[in-house]
């Protein structure tokens, strides 16, 4: 059937249920609205309930039949470029884990760039696939990680010839973007497959003036986050699938073996209508977007004490290939006081959340969404914060190791280490003792310190000066990381 990107199936199938009137002796319980709490109700709307039915059995068929959600599907495909699409109501860390189930499997070798967000490494948990790391492009002045090269990846195929294929996280939350031409040429070169997590990546397609979509750079499979850069509801994603290297059965088989039987119709609609946002206005609206975000970063950088982080910064040899400019990384350290600090005055202050947090940065995630009033509430708290930083202090000292001591030893696989018999040691004791969990700082979600992996002292000092500091690491079973878990001594061997 031809596209016509004017439709959106899901949401002309909802309005369809209203309008038919159709009365369900099934889940949810809520029956359109009427069991719902009356305070519930009064804050979320019954909009929210409307919406709320059934995939089969509801919003389609208990067969199918009408196909809806394969409509908006196809659709999606052919929005991006795409030879076949397939949503999630689970978010991309359950797409991710579907894609790196498809290219590889238990025991066997998967190149994975050691900038990958949490969500792979639960997946290397629960597969039991070999990580080989491939090492990001390290900037030692601004102390962030840009994705791993081409070149890299070349030479990751030549010590492990027998890697299954490749995923590589592309943009990264601060915005630097891949070489991925290159990167699934070396690829495709072995016929193998890779994997893009291009989580903040949803906007790509749409306009000339981001970064290469993976789809048009060659990707086999690609994942992307539709809450994040567009307009859709949390959790909802989709991963897109071409070519013949990544079998589409064995694809749609892993993503049901991962997903939910119960979807949320409502995170489908929110997916579907975007697309079609996307398709008819999607140019405009990131033209728009582009020009104000040039506009603010201009304004923030005339702000004392800040530097707004551009491609010059992020772009070059060494660095990334592409830049996207949404994000807005703005350098703080001028000012005398950490990224955490500055976050938590602008929340109580101005009631302003920024997006990613470090030691020395706070970002500001601009979307097609924003406009001159969003701006102008950002700007102003900027200024007010440039004025009043020297109340906030410096805070603790954050000791961010360097390159050379940034990668610990891998001693065993992630899920053997993770199910192992573990004991909590004091932090002290634990430089030399595999880690039994992971340690994330967080946003942006790359784990320092992965289970498997022999701790060190400088990691150990950087995490517990981040917590400190006021770094959030959520995942330790001790978030204050005065504690650590560890491999019981000959659970694991290395142990």
């Amino acid at each position: 059937m031809p596209a016509d990107h004017h439709e959106a199936p899901v949401l002309d199938a909802l309005a369809a249920y209203k309008e038919n009137g159709e009365l369900g002796f099934s889940p949810p319980g809520h029956k359109q609205a009427r069991g719902a709490a009356p305070a519930v109700r009064a804050v979320l709307g019954d909009a929210v309930f409307l919406g709320d039915v059934l995939a089969i059995g509801g919003l389609d068929d208990r067969r199918q039949t009408s196909g809806a959600l394969r409509r908006a599907e196809e659709l999606m495909a052919d929005a991006v470029h795409a030879e076949h699409t397939f949503f999630s109501t689970c978010g991309s860390s359950l797409s991710v884990k579907a894609a790196m189930l498809s290219v590889a499997a238990p025991h066997r070798k998967l190149l994975i760039g050691r900038d990958a967000h949490k969500s792979v490494v639960a997946g290397l948990i629960l597969s039991g696939i070999e990580p080989v790391w491939v090492e990001p492009q390290w900037d030692p002045e601004r102390h962030l990680a840009h994705p791993p090269s081409a070149e890299t990846f070349e030479r990751a195929f030549e010590r492990h010839p027998d890697a299954c294929g490749a995923l590589v996280t592309s943009p990264t939350p601060y915005g630097s973007a891949a070489d991925l031409r290159a990167i699934a040429e070396v690829c495709h070169r072995r016929s193998r497959p890779v994997i893009v997590d291009e989580a903040w990546g949803a906007h790509l397609p749409f306009h000339e003036d981001l970064p290469s979509w993976a789809m048009d750079a060659g990707a086999d499979v690609c994942v992307t986050s539709i809450h994040k850069m567009g307009s859709g509801l949390e959790q909802g994603s989709v991963f897109h699938l071409q070519g013949d290297l990544v079998d589409h059965d064995t694809l749609a088989s892993r993503a049901d073996l991962l997903g939910t039987t119960s979807p949320s119709v409502l995170l489908y609609a929110g997916i579907d209508g975007w697309r079609r946002q996307m398709v008819l206005e999607g140019h405009g609206l990131l033209s728009h977007a582009l020009d104000l975000v040039g506009d603010v970063r201009e304004r923030i950088e005339k702000i004392d004490g800040m530097h707004v982080n551009d491609r010059d910064d992020f772009c070059g040899p060494g660095r990334a290939t592409e830049f996207d400019p949404l994000p807005v990384i703005i350098d703080i350290s001028a000012l005398g006081t950490n990224g955490y600090r500055a976050a938590d005055w602008l929340r109580a202050r101005h009631r302003i959340d920024m997006h990613l947090v470090d030691h020395r940065r706070i970002s500001a995630q601009f979307t097609h969404a924003d406009d001159e009033d969003t701006a102008g509430r950002l700007l102003e708290g900027l200024r007010d914060l440039s004025r009043q930083a020297g109340t906030l202090g410096p805070g603790p000292a954050v000791h961010v190791p360097g390159p050379d001591e940034l990668r610990p030893d891998q001693v065993c696989l992630p899920r053997d280490a993770y199910f192992a018999a573990t004991e909590d040691i004091p932090a002290e004791q634990a430089v030399g003792r595999v880690a039994a969990e992971m340690m994330t700082p967080y946003p942006p979600g790359i784990p320092a310190v992965l289970p498997g992996e022999r701790l060190t002292e400088p990691l150990l000092r950087y995490l517990r000066s981040g917590v400190e500091a006021g770094m959030n690491v959520p995942d330790p079973a001790d978030t204050t990381l005065r504690t650590v878990r560890v491999c019981a001594e000959g659970s694991v061997p290395g142990a």
